[in-house]
């Protein structure tokens, strides 16, 4: 089993950046793929980023060019930072691992319980 613990989450005016950080403990080495989803009110649960173990990442089209995912295999987390934030980036983060090369929030097999982001306008 592998937990995931993530913190950042918080309240930003519109432009402004946050950055949040996910640690990784127990099973680790079965790890393969980490990424960061998202859900707002009333919508599915979407990809942000992920990032596989050999450095292929996926952007969601929404967050190209203002959010980066970065991973230090050495301290088990995964990060990411968030620039030129919108209200419509407000929703609850969560992490995500998958034992395998996955991308959709289907393809993962661990969960964080999330962090809410909350972006004014």
């Amino acid at each position: 089993q592998v937990q995931l613990v993530e913190s950042g989450g918080g309240l930003v005016q519109a432009g402004g950046s946050l950055s949040l950080s996910c640690a990784a403990s127990g099973s680790i080495v079965s790890i393969n793929t980490m990424g960061w989803y998202r859900q707002a009110p009333g919508e599915q649960r979407e990809l942000v980023a992920a990032m596989t173990s050999g450095g292929s990442t996926l952007y969601a089209d929404s967050v190209k060019g203002r959010f980066t995912i970065s991973r230090d295999n050495a301290k088990n987390t995964v990060y990411l930072q968030m620039n030129s934030l919108k209200p419509e980036d407000t929703a609850v983060y969560y992490c995500a691992a998958a034992r395998n090369r996955a991308f959709r929030a289907g393809g993962m097999d661990y969960w964080g319980k999330g962090t809410l982001v909350t972006v004014s306008s």
